[in-house]
C-alpha cells in the first residue's frame, strides 16, 4: 500500500513538473503567435502613425507649393499686361477719368503751342514744346504722383503689419486687425485696406480682394503679403509668427534702400548740378548781355540750335538718371 501511494505521489509531481515546462516553453503555436504580436505590434503601429504624418506633410508641402506656382503664373501674367491709363491713374491715387486727363493734356499743349506761336518761334521748337507740354509733361506728373505714393505706402506697410501681428497674438481674428488698419493708418495704407474690408464685408472672397489690392498697388512688399495670406488660409500654421518674419524683412529691405540711397548721393548731387549748369550759365549769359543770346531766339539756325541742346541734355539727363537709381 505504500509503494502504491509512492508511486501515484511520483506520478502527480512528474505531471506536475511536465505541466510547468510545458507553460514556459510556450504552450503551443497560439501563445507564441500572440506573445510575438505583442511584441511587434506596437512598433508597427508607430510606424503606420509616423507614415500617416508623413503623407500629411508631403500633401500640405505639395498645397503649398501649388499656391506658390499659381500666384507665381498670375503675377506674371499680370506684369505682362500693359497699363492701362486708368490702371495708372488709379495707382497713383489721382480722382481723375481719362477723359479729364486727355482734357488737360490738350489743354497744355494747346497753350504751349500758342505761347510758342506768339512769340515767334521755329516751327520744331513749336512742335516739341507742344508735344512736350501736351503728352510728356502730364505724363511725368502721373509717374512722380505714382512713385510717391507707393513710396509711401512702403515705409508705413510694415507697421500695419506689426498691429496685425499684435493682434493676432492678443486674441483677435484677422479680419479686427484689418478693420483697425482701415480705421487708423496712414495714407495710402489705410485707403486700401478700406477697400480691402469694404469689399470683404459685401462678399467678396479675400484672395480676390488682395488680388484687386495688388493690382492698385503692385509693389512686392504686398505680393509677399498676400501669399502669406493665401498660404495660411489654405494650409494654416502661425499667422503671427509668418507675419512678423515678414515685418523684420521688409524692415531690412527698407534700411538696405536707406543705405543705397545714402551712398549714392554723391552722385546724385553731381549729376544735379552738371544737369543744372547749362541752363544755369546760358541765363546768367541772358541777363548779362541779352544782345548776345537773343540770335538763339530769333533766328532759324539759333532755334534750332536751341532745340538739339535741349534734345541733347535730355538725352543726358535720362542716362545720368539711369546710371545713379537702383531699383530694390
Amino acid at each position: 500500500m505504500s509503494d502504491m501511494v509512492f508511486i501515484l505521489a511520483a506520478a502527480c509531481a512528474f505531471i506536475a513538473v511536465a505541466g510547468v515546462g510545458f507553460v514556459f516553453a510556450g504552450g503551443g503555436d497560439q501563445t507564441r503567435k500572440t506573445r510575438m504580436a505583442a511584441a511587434v505590434g506596437e512598433p508597427v503601429q508607430r510606424g503606420k502613425r509616423q507614415g500617416a504624418a508623413l503623407d500629411t506633410a508631403a500633401q500640405k508641402r505639395k498645397q503649398i507649393q501649388d499656391s506658390l506656382k499659381d500666384l507665381e503664373e498670375r503675377q506674371k501674367a499680370e506684369r505682362k499686361k500693359s497699363l492701362t491709363l486708368k490702371a495708372r491713374l488709379e495707382q497713383s491715387g489721382l480722382n481723375w477719368s481719362p477723359a479729364k486727363f486727355w482734357i488737360i493734356s490738350v489743354i497744355l499743349g494747346a497753350v504751349s503751342v500758342m505761347a510758342t506761336v506768339v512769340t515767334g518761334q521755329h516751327p520744331l521748337l513749336i512742335l516739341a514744346a507742344g508735344v512736350i507740354a501736351g503728352l510728356g509733361l502730364p505724363r511725368w506728373v502721373l509717374s512722380m504722383s505714382r512713385k510717391r505714393r507707393q513710396k509711401k505706402f512702403t515705409e508705413n506697410f510694415a507697421d500695419a503689419l506689426d498691429v496685425i501681428v499684435r493682434g493676432i497674438k492678443s486674441g483677435l481674428p484677422l479680419n479686427e486687425c484689418l478693420k483697425i488698419i482701415a480705421r487708423e493708418a496712414e495714407q495710402p495704407v489705410r485707403g486700401e485696406f478700406e477697400l480691402l474690408v469694404e469689399g470683404i464685408a459685401v462678399g467678396v472672397d479675400a484672395d480676390e480682394g488682395l488680388r484687386r489690392m495688388l493690382r492698385r498697388m503692385p509693389l512686392p512688399e504686398l505680393s509677399f503679403f498676400s501669399i502669406v495670406l493665401t498660404i495660411q488660409s489654405k494650409t494654416g500654421g502661425n499667422l503671427a509668427e509668418a507675419l512678423g518674419n515678414l515685418s523684420a524683412v521688409l524692415r531690412a529691405r527698407k534700411m538696405m534702400r536707406e543705405k543705397v540711397a545714402a551712398l549714392s548721393s554723391e552722385a546724385k548731387a553731381s549729376a544735379m548740378i552738371i544737369g543744372a549748369l547749362p541752363p544755369g550759365v546760358a541765363t546768367m549769359v541772358l541777363v548779362i548781355s541779352p544782345d548776345y543770346m537773343m540770335p538763339l531766339f530769333t533766328t532759324s539756325m539759333g532755334q534750332l540750335m536751341l532745340l538739339g541742346g535741349l534734345t541733347w541734355m535730355g538725352i543726358g539727363i535720362f542716362v545720368m538718371r539711369g546710371m545713379i537709381n537702383f531699383k530694390m
